[in-house]
């Protein structure tokens, strides 16, 4: 069935969207400012970044209040329809802490991990998180992977393998700031963090999924709870202090939130990159869910693929990094892996080719098999 002009346009905003928040975000790191030491160097405050990713979470709590009650003034029960809004709305939003910290964790992690390697391979690695969700949902979901299943996350590994292996080989050149221990830490790191969010992931489905929350109204409440519990925690990391490469900031510690705004100030682009964050996380996780909801989840993770390959494409273009052919490889395998995870293609093609396959043996036999002869020709 083909789409709509509306459902092109939502899948159209999802892989914008999202490319745009990763995009953003490695801009920041890459944009120089003077810093409250008066030295000019690189914006690297992942924490002061996840707080804005999850500011713009909490938007998406503000646009569910403000959907609920443009319905909710109508008086013909739309609330309760819309796909937006509809759902359980007596719930405990402490149900939904567990889930925010983990996503509080994972996405600090990340960007960590972000300040230290390429964007790209930022995006790619992410994928591991397939590896970890079925692996903790046969633990804890009592689930029984399929063979499917197995050798999906089989091509994954080997795709992670591959891209791993592209970092550590390549060399941006001397005075690059992406030294190879560097890159190799913040893969790990990123790896490490999709751990982290796979535990998020099997906890929502095991205490939260049964309850029908509206997604866009526990999207708002896990960005209030990471925005609120982080924010707090950055005044303990301005007195915690922290080896390289973790203290490239004026005073050397774990975050300095002081000197984030002072750069903020000194550089106008550093603003642009932060609210490219903030609103772009909120659009994405939007469209996300009106994927998702008009059209298919599966669908939603193909188009998350697209984001992969524009990051990669834009980051090229910028010159953020240089090609390396072992990436084609590596995005390869990993895309293999989660589309065969997910039941996504591979099968479906695979079965068309062997049933045309067959179907083409049986005409040829059955050609051969008729003979035409003349009514006089005798028999030989």
């Amino acid at each position: 069935m083909a789409w709509t002009k509306h459902q092109v346009m939502l899948a159209f905003t999802l892989v914008i969207t999202g490319s745009i928040n990763t995009l953003s975000t490695k801009w920041a790191d890459n944009i120089q400012s003077e810093s409250s030491d008066g030295q000019v160097r690189p914006f690297e405050h992942p924490f002061v970044q996840a707080c804005a990713m999850f500011m713009g979470e909490f938007l998406c709590l503000l646009t569910f209040k403000a959907l609920y009650y443009h319905f909710r003034r109508k008086n013909n029960g739309a609330e309760d329809r819309h796909d937006l809004v509809k759902g359980n709305r007596e719930f405990s939003p402490f149900i939904l802490f567990v889930p925010a910290m983990c996503d509080m964790i994972a996405t600090s992690i990340m960007y960590v991990g972000l300040n230290l390697t390429y964007a790209s391979s930022f995006q790619m690695l992410r994928g591991s998180v397939i590896i970890f969700v079925g692996i903790l949902s046969v633990a804890f979901l009592n689930r029984t992977l399929v063979s499917r299943e197995w050798i999906g996350i089989l091509f994954i590994i080997v795709g992670l393998g591959v891209v791993g292996l592209s970092d550590f080989v390549s060399n941006d050149g001397a005075g690059s700031s992406y030294t190879r221990n560097n890159v190799i830490t913040g893969d790990l790191l990123i790896i490490l963090a999709q751990i982290i969010t796979a535990v998020q992931m099997v906890y929502e489905e095991r205490y939260v999924a049964g309850l029908d929350i509206p997604a866009l109204q526990a999207v708002g409440w896990e960005g209030f709870f990471g925005f609120s519990v982080l924010g707090t925690l950055l005044v303990p990391m301005y007195y915690i202090y922290v080896g390289p490469p973790f203290n490239n900031n004026a005073r050397g510690v774990l975050e300095d939130v002081l000197d984030a705004l002072v750069q903020m100030k000194n550089n106008y682009q550093l603003i642009l990159a932060i609210m490219g964050t903030v609103v772009s996380i909120a659009f994405f996780n939007f469209a996300g869910i009106s994927v998702t909801k008009e059209i298919s989840a599966t669908t939603r993770m193909v188009l998350d693929s697209v984001r992969t390959l524009v990051i990669w494409m834009v980051s090229l273009m910028l010159a953020w990094q240089k090609f390396h052919y072992l990436q084609i490889f590596g995005f390869g395998g990993l895309l293999f892996g989660m589309c065969l995870y997910n039941n996504i293609l591979i099968l479906q093609i695979y079965d068309r080719i062997h049933n045309a396959v067959i179907r083409r043996r049986e005409n040829d036999g059955q050609s051969d098999a008729i003979i035409n002869r003349r009514a006089d020709e005798p028999d030989c």
